[in-house]
């Protein structure tokens, strides 16, 4: 009995140390990374948010060319326009800094190849990445050609005003030019129904405009509907000056925020060339950019970096000291609810 109290003893105190080892192992790992994260933001050094990814050229050919050679910067807007993982101000930012450093330094990037399929997203996140774009397209005097792979609609029409020129696929949708907010709801009788009561303190006129728990006042949607309006007129106004053949009066009275099939957006001048492919694109780009095709040239996407050390180590309350608190009211700010999407199972609202 002697022996087994020793042994139980002995095995216990030897995974006691396994486990105290295992513990202060991975704190000093964690504070070795730390510091050397640290040093590392130290030295001034601006790392890049971007990954680079090789593209095939106009031909269909994908190869290392190199550095000193030109480059296309092509840019997908695939999905919704405000996702932050992918589509939202900030990628795109990071894409075009990135696209005037490192590898692509000494002004490499020739031109942008926006290749769409999206159904179009927040109005701040389309307005800013079209005057983004515009800026970039201005100051490092490269042409902007869109390619529509699919769905280009609302805010992806609005960002496509940035190029020089718009081709379509030949299973493309263009169009639906017109701004959203809400739906909004009210249950105030249904709540009545089965005896809930609820309550909103606030301070300042309609700060609770549309409060769906009591009965709306006339005229509360007066302010909405004026913002409403007003990124309408602006979302028309880009498109109609940056497509010329587009008629504004028909836009606003007989096209409205319906979609068209490629060869229907060509005529109506939505689109400068219906049914072209992806490749006949990049080619008439690289005429237009005086990027001889029969030289080497660099065709690439630069996708957002996944820095999960980055985030734990600045987010995480083990190494800042602080735990925050945060309350969900489950109601989105209105600023992220004006919209250029596209929806068509709202009839007329797009």
């Amino acid at each position: 009995m002697e022996i087994l109290r020793e042994s139980i003893f002995i095995s216990s105190l030897r995974s006691f140390c396994r486990m105290f080892f295992a513990v202060s192992g991975i704190f000093i790992a964690l504070v070795l990374l730390t510091t050397l994260y640290s040093a590392i933001a130290s030295t001034g050094a601006i790392e890049p948010k971007t990954t680079v990814t090789y593209l095939p050229n106009a031909k269909g050919v994908r190869e290392l060319v190199p550095h000193s050679s030109p480059v296309v910067l092509e840019i997908k807007f695939h999905g919704v326009i405000g996702d932050p993982k992918t589509l939202d101000t900030s990628t795109i930012q990071n894409i075009l800094l990135d696209s005037r450093s490192g590898l692509f330094a000494h002004n490499r990037v020739k031109a942008i190849l926006l290749h769409m399929n999206t159904p179009g997203g927040t109005v701040v996140d389309s307005d800013n990445i079209y005057q983004m774009l515009k800026v970039y397209k201005e100051r490092y005097k490269v042409p902007v050609y869109a390619y529509i792979d699919g769905l280009c609609a609302s805010g992806g029409v609005y960002i496509s005003s940035a190029a020089d020129k718009i081709f379509a696929g030949p299973a493309s949708i263009i169009g639906s030019v017109g701004v959203v907010i809400g739906p909004f709801f009210n249950v105030y009788d249904t709540l009545q129904k089965i005896g809930i009561k609820a309550l909103t303190i606030t301070a300042g006129l309609d700060k609770d405009m549309l409060n769906p728990t009591r009965p709306w006042k006339p005229g509360e949607d007066a302010s909405l509907k004026a913002v409403t309006s007003y990124f309408y007129e602006r979302f028309v106004d880009v498109v109609t000056k940056a497509r010329p053949n587009l008629d504004k009066d028909k836009l606003i009275s007989q096209y409205g925020a319906n979609v068209f099939d490629p060869v229907e957006a060509q005529k109506l001048g939505y689109v400068d060339m219906a049914n072209a492919t992806r490749d006949e694109a990049l080619a008439l780009l690289l005429k237009e950019a005086q990027i001889d095709e029969a030289r080497p040239y660099q065709v690439v996407e630069l996708e957002p970096k996944s820095d999960l050390l980055s985030a734990f180590l600045t987010k995480s309350p083990l190494f800042t000291g602080k735990v925050e608190h945060s309350l969900d009211t489950g109601m989105p700010a209105i600023r992220d609810q004006f919209a250029y999407l596209y929806q068509p199972s709202s009839s007329g609202s797009k």
